[in-house]
C-alpha cells in the first residue's frame, strides 16, 4: 500500500475560481481601454529604462488586441487550473515570483519597445508543469506533463525569434524561469508514490517466519515442542 495519503490532490473552490477571475481580469482590463478609449501599451516591459520596470507588474495584464488576448486566455486559464489542482501547496509563489522574475529577465534581455501580454506567465507555467511532472517521475504528473506538450507543444517554437511581432524575449523568460522553479521546487508539493515494500525502514513480513540461516519455520512444530 501507499506510504503516503492516497488524496494527494483535491478540486477545491480556489482551484476553478483563481484561474476563471484571473482571465475575467484580463478581459476587464482590455474592455475599460476599448470603452474609454485608453492604450495602456506604455505600461508594458521597456528594456533597460527606470520607467520600463513598472511593466513587470503591468505587463500581463495589457494585450494589443482580442487575438491576441483569447490566445493567452485559454491555454493561461488551463494551465492555472493544472497548477493550483496539482502543486496547490506553491501555486501562489509560482506565479507570483514567476511574474516578477520573468519580467525583470525579459526587461534584461529584450529588444527595445513596448513588451505586453500574458504569455510570459503562460510559458512559464507550461515549463513548470511540464518539467515537473518528469522531474518527480510521479506518473500522474507526467500525465499531465504529456497532456500539456500535446495541447501546447507547438508554442515552444516561440521562444525563438521567428515572428518580429512577437515578444519572444518574454516567451523565453517564462521558460527559462519555469524551468528553474521546476529544479528548485522539486521536493514541494506532490511527491512520487512510494509503497511500503520500497521504504527502507519497512519489514517484511515473511521475515518473520524465517530463522537466521533464511529457512522456513514451522510454527506448528514450536507449539508441539
Amino acid at each position: 500500500m501507499n506510504q503516503y495519503d492516497h488524496k494527494q490532490f483535491k478540486f477545491t473552490p480556489a482551484t476553478l475560481a483563481i484561474p476563471l477571475y484571473s482571465v475575467f481580469f484580463l478581459w476587464l482590463v482590455y474592455w475599460f481601454e476599448v470603452k474609454f478609449g485608453y492604450n495602456f501599451n506604455k505600461y508594458g516591459v521597456a528594456p533597460r529604462t527606470i520607467i520600463g520596470l513598472r511593466g513587470v507588474l503591468f505587463s500581463p495584464f495589457i494585450h494589443s488586441g482580442i487575438q491576441h488576448l483569447f490566445s493567452n486566455s485559454v491555454p493561461l486559464f488551463v494551465l492555472l487550473i493544472s497548477l493550483f489542482y496539482f502543486y496547490k501547496d506553491i501555486a501562489f509563489k509560482i506565479v507570483f515570483y514567476g511574474l516578477v522574475l520573468s519580467g525583470v529577465l525579459t526587461w534584461t534581455i529584450a529588444r527595445p519597445s513596448y513588451h505586453i501580454g500574458a504569455s510570459g506567465i503562460v510559458y512559464l507555467l507550461f515549463s513548470f508543469i511540464f518539467f515537473s511532472g518528469i522531474i518527480r517521475k510521479y506518473n500522474r504528473l507526467v500525465a499531465v506533463s504529456l497532456m500539456v506538450i500535446f495541447l501546447y507543444g507547438g508554442m515552444i517554437w516561440y521562444i525563438f525569434p521567428i515572428k518580429e511581432e512577437i515578444s519572444w524575449e518574454g516567451h523565453l523568460s517564462g521558460f527559462i524561469v519555469g524551468l528553474l522553479f521546476a529544479v528548485t521546487y522539486r521536493n514541494r508539493g506532490p511527491q512520487k508514490m512510494i509503497y511500503t515494500w520500497e521504504n527502507e525502514n519497512y519489514v517484511d513480513e515473511v521475515d518473520i517466519f524465517l530463522d537466521e540461516e533464511g529457512n522456513f519455520i514451522d510454527l506448528n512444530e514450536e507449539k508441539e515442542d
